[in-house]
């Protein structure tokens, strides 16, 4: 499996998603899923899926969340910057949400509907002392059992489009589409333009229609 960056980074990039989320919820006082929410709203979620270097190891933890605040909000934040030597909860969380994101080359949103970072938080006193491949394993269990549904299938209810719909506004056969969903064949092997055809159809990245 191909990762989300070159490894040489994923050490900042760990350390300083934990101290952003740190730096949010323990200084800013921000309600974490609120803050996940405006993560996942801004220009700094979409930095670090695409593993730019100046933003995942070219900037603290405290200034992410200012570009953050700044960029949702349309405010500034007046607390002084905060980087605790003590880890928090909250430290761990992005620590180890970062690693995952880089190990599998997930979107964050992607991860966080099927485990909201309020219940991701919660597995902090049996997991933060463990190998963090218990962690790994523990979240492909939950997402393997929040997305039933293809990936195709998903995006095609989410469209409003039924099968034939999709097959004629994408030109690809409505029993290969039917075979995709129903997982008779796997769409990680389709043709190029296959998957071309029905990621324009459906508006969507060709990545998005990839089973994980």
């Amino acid at each position: 499996m191909m990762n989300a960056y070159d490894k040489d980074y994923l050490y900042h990039s760990q350390k300083n998603f934990g101290h952003m989320v740190d730096f949010a919820i323990n200084t800013c006082d921000y309600d974490i899923d609120e803050f996940f929410n405006m993560f996942l709203a801004s220009n700094v979620c979409v930095q670090f899926e695409n593993g730019n270097p100046a933003f995942i190891a070219g900037k603290t933890g405290c200034e992410l969340v200012r570009l953050i605040v700044s960029e949702i909000k349309d405010s500034d934040i007046d607390t002084q910057d905060a980087m605790y030597l003590d880890k928090s909860p909250e430290y761990w969380l992005g620590w180890v949400l970062s690693y995952y994101v880089w190990l599998k080359n997930y979107k964050f949103g992607y991860v966080l509907s099927a485990v909201p970072a309020g219940d991701m938080i919660g597995m902090y006193d049996t997991m933060h002392e463990a190998d963090i491949s218990k962690f790994v394993n523990a979240l492909d269990e939950r997402l393997k059992n929040f997305y039933t549904q293809t990936a195709l299938t998903r995006l095609r209810n989410a469209a409003g489009l039924s099968q034939s719909e999709l097959a004629e506004r994408a030109g690809v056969s409505i029993r290969i589409i039917q075979a995709y969903e129903q997982r008779m064949r796997d769409i990680n092997k389709a043709q190029l333009a296959t998957i071309a055809n029905l990621a324009q159809a459906l508006d969507c990245d060709a990545i998005d229609l990839l089973e994980k």
